[in-house]
Formats: structure tokens, sequence, C-alpha cells
């Protein structure tokens, strides 16, 4: 998908709400479980219900590999029915890779040419070389990991101090690549308070923002100290969305959180027009 396609639809929609689609067997309404595919079930009936208030959809591929063989076939199933029933939708395959070069083209033919998603999330630990088979691929967008919401980031990613932080540096030397166009950056919700240093070296990229709801993160702290002129934020929000219920009544539970965040950014859009 072209970046401008993405841009346009948040305008359209208003809003800046992407869908995590971490699906998990145990935790899913239990009247599903009788189905041939509950996952899938599950998933195709979220989108059948929100598509119209989200604008991405985030698959963290954990939760399908967790399943083998099934899992990725529910995979499968999942990203091709957003492909052909709800195509203005971003697709994210939350799968965090990252190796050698030869490898990492496998990983981004995998995941562009094969599953068709539009990006993915990977890790720059290796350097440019493990980035740039995935940066190649015309209108697909490689979201690498900046500054992430969990404890750990403090080990490696806020090392040694603010001003001379790893997560700073890989966002400065990102900008140097091949197509550095084509990348996005993950930031962790709760790290808001860094946004406003990462616009300043990454004005124009979208930021993947997970964290919003059940991790607690404001959603007004971000948009303030992180949008741009184009918006620029894709907002993600799992749990506390898909599992607002886990009775017969979820659609209705989970088109309410999904509506009221909704409605909460299209407030913060309009304000800035």
């Amino acid at each position: 998908m072209d970046i401008t396609h993405l841009e346009k639809q948040i305008q359209h929609k208003q809003s800046f709400l992407c869908l995590g689609l971490d699906s998990d067997l145990s935790k899913i309404p239990n009247h599903l479980l009788n189905k041939v595919d509950p996952i899938f079930s599950f998933n195709k009936s979220l989108l059948d219900s929100l598509n119209e208030l989200i604008v991405a959809v985030k698959i963290n591929t954990a939760f399908y590999e967790a399943n083998g063989s099934s899992g990725w076939l529910t995979l499968e199933k999942t990203i091709r029915y957003i492909n052909n029933n709800y195509p203005d939708l971003f697709t994210i395959a939350d799968a965090k890779r990252g190796d050698i070069g030869n490898t990492s083209d496998k990983y981004a033919q995998a995941f562009f040419n094969t599953l068709e998603f539009d990006s993915i999330t990977v890790s720059p630990y290796m350097g440019s070389d493990s980035i740039a088979p995935f940066l190649k691929y015309k209108d697909k967008q490689t979201i690498l990991l900046g500054l992430t919401s969990n404890k750990g980031a403090e080990d490696f990613q806020l090392f040694p101090d603010l001003n001379n932080s790893l997560f700073k540096r890989v966002l400065t030397q990102s900008k140097q690549w091949n197509h550095s166009n084509n990348l996005m950056y993950v930031v962790g919700a709760t790290k808001a308070a860094y946004l406003k240093d990462i616009r300043s070296i990454v004005p124009d990229n979208f930021l993947l923002i997970p964290g919003v709801g059940t991790q607690g993160g404001s959603l007004k702290e971000i948009f303030d100290n992180g949008a741009n002129n184009k918006i620029g934020l894709l907002v993600n929000s799992s749990r506390s969305i898909i599992y607002a219920s886990k009775k017969e009544d979820y659609l209705i539970e989970a088109f309410k959180v999904a509506q009221k965040l909704q409605f909460e950014m299209k407030q913060l859009i309009l304000r800035c027009l």
C-alpha cells in the first residue's frame, strides 16, 4: 500500500486506530470454540464489526506460530480475508524479524510477497544489512523497533543516558539508509514523554504506538507530542478491544471500546484543522 493511501484513510475515517489481533484460544468467547477454526472466526467477526473505525490491523505472529501449522494457516486465512474484503486497511505483520542479509531477504519474501502484508516489524540490532532486504520493496513499510514500553528497554535502548541513548542512534543512523522513506518506527505509548525528541529526529515517518488501553498509555499525550502535519501516527490497541468481553456480546463491547478511541482521535484530528 502506498503510504499516501494510509494518510487519506486517516483523514477519511478521522481515525488513526490500529486493531491488534493478538488472538489467544484461551481468551476468546467460549461459544466460538465449536467453530472449525475458532481464532479465524473470532478475527473475522471483529474485522467485520470494526472495519469502519480502524485504519490498520496488526497481527502478532507469535499468537499464531504458537499453535504450529494450524496457527500459521489461521494467520494466512486472516491476512487473505483482510486483503480481499478490506483492502483499505493497512496490514502489519508484528513479527520482529531481523537477521543476516540472505535470511532477511527470505523473511521479506514471506511477509511481503507470499502473505502480502503491507508492513513488518523488525529489530535493528544487527544493523543496516539486516534491514536493507525489507526496505527495497516498493510500497511496503519496514517498522523498526525504536523505543519500546517494556521495562527491559532501559537495559539497552535508554543506555547510557537520554542524550546519547541507543534508541536515538538507531533513529539517526537509520535515516541514512537507502529507501529510509519506507521506514516506520515503534514507540511504546508509555514512552510518550520521549516523543518530541523522537519527532525532532524523524519528523516525517509514521510512528506505530502500541500500549494504549490495557498498558495505560495516554492518547492525548501521544498526539500532542507525536503527531506531525499528516498525523503520522498509528495507535494500536489489542487486548482492551478484542477481549472487552468473553461472552456472546463480545462484538458489542469491542465496538464500544473501539468507538470511544476513534471518537477521541476524531476530536484530536479536528482540533488541528
